[in-house]
């Protein structure tokens, strides 16, 4: 496991390394990370969030769990190859409980992990009512899981200042979490193009960073490309497949709801052969066939 999770870390190295930005779509379990995997994007972002939303039904205000987030990295890494970047909210707790979940997603198959400068319960980045706790704390708990990763696993620092102290302060603590060690910084909830680049004005080229897309937040919605030409080395789309496919159930109830049937909605579905061609089953039941045999 530890070899294979370095060759992860490494391509993720690489790509976030190269000129063209790194565009990493938001899932919550396997099928999700497959269906991005299976569109070509180079990595995938194992959104806290969107694990609330599909797992539980409920919001993104810190009711996630440690093990709940080490357990589905674990499946999704079961199923793709492709670099998995996982939201490890505040750590779920001190120094050492970051030594112990960086160590519990590394095992599991998690090419980075994502720490933020929240008090604990956390909240959603777009959410009023946040709350951070000391830059010394957060730089030590950077420190601390830079210490803890054995096999090369990327360590993304992330703060939320901005909403409650300010820009200048929010820069001032990703100085400080860079310092500390992180690999590469998030600066959440940047209010426009102007934040943007006062980010990249102080970071651009001396460490990657990452651009968060949330449809309705406070950040406005940029593609790929003008992310890029600012100096963006990665753009995660947390909740964007979450929310789609959310809009598409809505439908396809209301539909099946008002018609009895899901006629009018098969344009807009997989059938059954098509959906288990995507999963694989013809191959996994060809391979399952041949312990049936004697040796």
């Amino acid at each position: 496991m530890t070899s294979t999770v370095s060759g992860h870390a490494g391509v993720l190295s690489g790509l976030l390394a190269a000129t063209e930005i790194l565009v990493a779509p938001g899932c919550y379990d396997a099928l999700s990370a497959a269906l991005i995997e299976r569109t070509g994007f180079g990595a995938a972002y194992l959104s806290g969030a969107s694990i609330a939303y599909t797992r539980f039904g409920r919001p993104d205000i810190g009711l996630v769990s440690m093990s709940e987030v080490a357990e589905t990295i674990a499946v999704i890494r079961e199923r793709v190859t492709l670099p998995l970047i996982a939201d490890g909210d505040t750590g779920f707790g001190n120094a050492l409980n970051v030594q112990r979940t960086v160590r519990a997603f590394e095992r599991m198959g998690a090419s980075a992990i994502q720490l933020e400068d929240q008090q604990m319960p956390k909240r959603c980045g777009h959410l009023q009512g946040k709350s951070v706790i000391r830059w010394q704390e957060m730089a030590g708990k950077v420190r601390a899981a830079v210490d803890a990763r054995e096999s090369g696993m990327l360590v993304i620092a992330r703060t939320d200042a901005l909403a409650i102290e300010g820009l200048d302060a929010a820069l001032d603590r990703a100085e400080r979490y860079l310092e500390a060690g992180a690999d590469m910084l998030f600066i959440e909830a940047l209010r426009g193009v102007e934040d943007m680049q006062a980010a990249l004005a102080r970071f651009r080229g001396r460490v990657p960073l990452m651009a968060n897309m949330v449809e309705g937040g406070k950040t406005p919605v940029m593609n790929a490309a003008e992310l890029q030409s600012l100096g963006f080395s990665m753009v995660i789309f947390p909740g964007g497949l979450v929310r789609a496919i959310t809009r598409a159930a809505l439908d396809f109830l209301g539909s099946l709801h008002a018609t009895g049937d899901t006629n009018a909605f098969r344009p807009n579905m997989l059938d059954f052969q098509q959906l288990n061609d995507l999963l694989g089953t013809a191959a996994m039941l060809e391979r399952g066939q041949r312990y049936d045999e004697p040796g």
